[in-house]
């Protein structure tokens, strides 16, 4: 397999510095282009010393002028459209990462999955996805079972948008096969008797967390809780980096980690 030339767009964050550092570090990649805002203080400096490992002779740019053969985009709502221009202009596969997009967002990136490969979920880890096919088998065994369905997830105190993406498309798979038509978010006062027909988030922010998910069916007598928990955000740029190889050499199309899982 011939070594796969990638591009890193929001390289100068939390994720885009862990994803230059383990990308650095496997044999079957090599990070070509290190992408960031044209106003970014540090513009022109190198995208390894940047990540905290050797020099890579790569500078942090705004615009895409190496040859690479696909982009992992791991940056804010706000810049997804001029990547995702980019991709579209120069043929390329994208992994798109950035959670809390806007619905005009999302419907743009599902059209160009008409015309480039692209690969979009809303959690990069491994186990969320291996964890959101069991919840699919959950909820088709406790369908029209009188489980209660609710969603606890815990992020660090930096995380923008709540509940995250993750518990959104969590709630998204189950709804769609047990039919809850109603989200609550939190409980305050007296609200009643819990309507049968919604699923409730609780989203709590605290420290440090990276992330943990726990979705929780509750029947009359038992309850079935599933789990995962992440304890470093090392695990959302190994599977971005897994997703980069697996899309690369695909045909335009939307796929999602459970392709990658080979789910």
């Amino acid at each position: 397999m011939s070594v796969i030339h990638v591009a890193i767009h929001g390289a100068a964050g939390r994720m885009g510095r862990r994803l230059i550092a383990l990308g650095a570090a496997d044999p079957q990649l090599h990070i070509a282009a290190a992408l960031e805002s044209p106003d970014h203080p540090q513009l022109g400096e190198d995208a390894g010393l940047v990540a905290g490992i050797r020099a890579l002779g790569i500078p942090l740019r705004s615009g895409l002028e190496a040859a690479v053969d696909v982009v992992i985009d791991f940056s804010v709502p706000q810049a997804v459209l001029g990547i995702l221009q980019v991709c579209l202009q120069r043929k390329l596969p994208l992994v798109e990462a950035t959670t809390g997009l806007k619905p005009e967002q999302t419907a743009q990136l599902l059209a160009a999955a008409q015309h480039v490969p692209v690969l979009w979920s809303p959690n990069m880890s491994l186990a969320v996805n291996l964890t959101m096919k069991l919840a699919e088998l959950a909820a088709r065994a406790l369908a029209n079972k009188d489980a209660d369905v609710e969603i606890l997830e815990r992020h660090h105190r930096f995380k923008e948008d709540a509940p995250s993406g993750t518990a959104l498309k969590f709630g998204q798979i189950i709804a769609g096969i047990m039919g809850q038509t109603a989200q609550r978010h939190g409980r305050e006062g007296r609200p009643g008797a819990r309507p049968h027909g919604e699923i409730g988030y609780h989203a709590i922010r605290v420290g440090d967390n990276p992330g943990e998910h726990t979705i929780v069916f509750g029947m009359l007598g038992e309850t079935i809780e599933l789990t995962v928990r992440a304890t470093s955000r090392d695990c959302y740029a190994q599977g971005a980096l897994a997703a980069a190889k697996f899309l690369v050499g695909k045909p335009p199309g939307l796929y999602a980690m459970s392709d990658v899982l080979g789910l």
